[in-house]
């Protein structure tokens, strides 16, 4: 510790303790085959507020590709179609409910992406000739939103959207060369011969915005803050790598020449190869942060906290040759951070942020997050694996979790195997402390990890509603690594009872955190 003051927490941060949910969107219940951030989000919030809870942290909310994972969007500005509600379009009478009727048939309990994909698709192209065929007053709220999103981003992603949908899905760098490369003339050709399947493009992301706009407002109204989650990595595959090759480093054919990850450690001998390509920080200085700093002025208009993904690659980041088939031979490389949030703050003034700051976190990644007043991050699953851990010494300026979305359930981590020789004696130090601290068993200790997290003085406390509902590993969303069955778990409809309601009121009266 350098002793180096830190800066004041954002004026988002609550002023005093209080509790929240971990929960994906497409996790809500509804009659659609996924969740959505209409009907079903807006009766969520309801049901939060009944229950004393007052942050919401949902996961990233960009349109997902091949293995439906939100840390891989198609864009970094457009918002997932798949998460609009229906509802509110047939009330509109831009669908009806025969249309919408094959829907009802899928799975209530888990999203079958493959079924759910095409059918909501072409859903909203319908929904949006009609809405273009009404006209009407949404009209003038139409071009506004143009207006303000199309030069930015908004053209480059239909563009993006319905090449890619010609070019059968594949990543853009093996589309024909003068797509790829983005030639002028035949990028207008294309754009005057598919302006109704763009135009729709555009429609279903104003659908998006205009939902979007309801729910953070309900939201407000309730009591209940929207804690966003801005990825720090953009996919290959995605209309900002291909509008803006240059801000990636990246070969003349669009291929990376370097890729993201993380060094081995205790959980992985090989590291980390997520693939991702590393940006161009030379190129972002250059135009003074621009594409950084619009991204996160969007993040800000839409949720009262933002958490930055991966905050330490602010700092320095893990870099790995792109021919490597794992993470060991990759290296620290420095990032302009420092650079790039007094750029920020300058342009959008008080940033809503928190660090996610997990894992093995340097000393110069704290005192950048302390300068520039970033809370950071603090999961009981992990810090239960140190030996002399001490709730009481968990800090006040930091979000703690009895588990994120990439973690087993409380009760499925905690009659887990570990895979590797230091995580499984991790496990045995956290089942011990887990048991000493928190007082309880193996049948409860989801509730009692909860009232753990509750317990501490971090001024935000969270558990996935999973911990919530008391659910093992069948429940689990996410596992880092295995590329099949994640991002499909859901709440089954009238899964939040009253005894629930009651039991999470208790919890959040009990901790003083209403």
């Amino acid at each position: 510790m350098t002793g180096e003051p830190a800066a004041k927490p954002p004026a988002a941060w609550p002023a005093r303790p209080v509790a929240g949910v971990i929960l994906h969107f497409t996790s809500l219940p509804s009659p659609h085959g996924i969740g959505d951030i209409g009907d079903a989000a807006l009766a969520f919030i309801d049901e939060l507020a009944a229950m004393k809870l007052s942050v919401w942290q949902g996961l990233p909310t960009g349109p997902t590709a091949f293995g439906d994972s939100p840390y891989q969007p198609l864009s970094a500005f457009a918002g997932n179609e798949l998460l609009i509600g229906l509802d509110s379009l047939m009330r509109e009478g831009l669908l009806t409910v025969d249309e919408v009727a094959p829907l009802n048939a899928l799975p209530a309990s888990s999203v079958d992406y493959g079924s759910v994909l095409p059918i909501k698709t072409a859903l909203l192209g319908r929904a949006a000739e009609r809405f273009f065929s009404a006209g009407g007053p949404r009209g003038e709220a139409y071009r506004d939103f143009l207006d303000e999103n199309d030069k930015a981003w908004l053209r480059d992603y239909a563009l993006y959207r319905v090449l890619k949908s010609r070019h059968r899905e594949r990543p853009w760098p093996q589309w024909d060369p003068a797509f790829a490369g983005r030639h002028a003339a035949e990028i207008r050709k294309f754009e005057a011969s598919e302006r109704q399947a763009i135009d729709r493009i555009k429609a279903a992301q104003f659908f998006f915005d205009q939902q979007w706009g309801s729910l953070r407002r309900h939201a407000k109204e309730r009591g209940v803050r929207l804690f966003g989650d801005l990825p720090y990595y953009i996919a290959l595959d995605s209309a900002d790598a291909w509008a803006r090759r240059d801000l990636l480093l990246l070969d003349e054919s669009g291929r990376p020449t370097q890729r993201a990850g993380v060094p081995p450690d205790y959980f992985s001998e090989d590291g980390q190869l997520w693939g991702n390509p590393v940006y161009n920080w030379a190129r972002h200085e250059e135009t003074g942060f621009r594409w950084w700093i619009e991204r996160l002025r969007r993040a800000a208009r839409h949720c009262d906290m933002v958490r930055i993904d991966h905050f330490r690659g602010f700092e320095s980041y893990w870099s790995v040759p792109a021919g490597d088939k794992t993470a060991r031979n990759g290296a620290w490389v420095p990032a302009p951070g420092d650079q790039l949030f007094t750029a920020a703050r300058k342009a959008l003034g008080e940033l809503p942020l928190l660090a996610e700051d997990l894992g093995v976190i340097t000393e110069a990644v704290h005192r950048l997050r302390r300068r520039y007043g970033l809370p950071g991050m603090k999961v009981l699953q992990f810090e239960l694996a140190e030996p002399d851990f001490d709730p009481a010494t968990i800090p006040e300026d930091c979000v703690i979790c009895t588990a994120t979305h990439d973690n087993d359930t409380t009760l499925g981590w905690f009659s887990s195997k570990a895979s590797t020789r230091g995580a499984r004696k991790g496990m045995r130090h956290a089942r011990r402390n887990a048991v000493r601290v928190a007082g309880g068993h193996a049948t409860t200790i989801h509730r009692d990890l909860i009232r753990l997290a509750f317990s501490t003085p971090a001024r935000v406390a969270l558990a996935p509603m999973q911990d919530y509902l008391g659910l093992g590993s069948e429940a689990r969303l996410n596992t880092p690594g295995s590329a099949r069955g994640n991002w499909r778990w859901r709440l089954r409809p009238g899964q939040l009872g009253e005894k629930l309601r009651e039991e999470v009121t208790e919890l959040v009266g009990q901790s003083a955190r209403g």
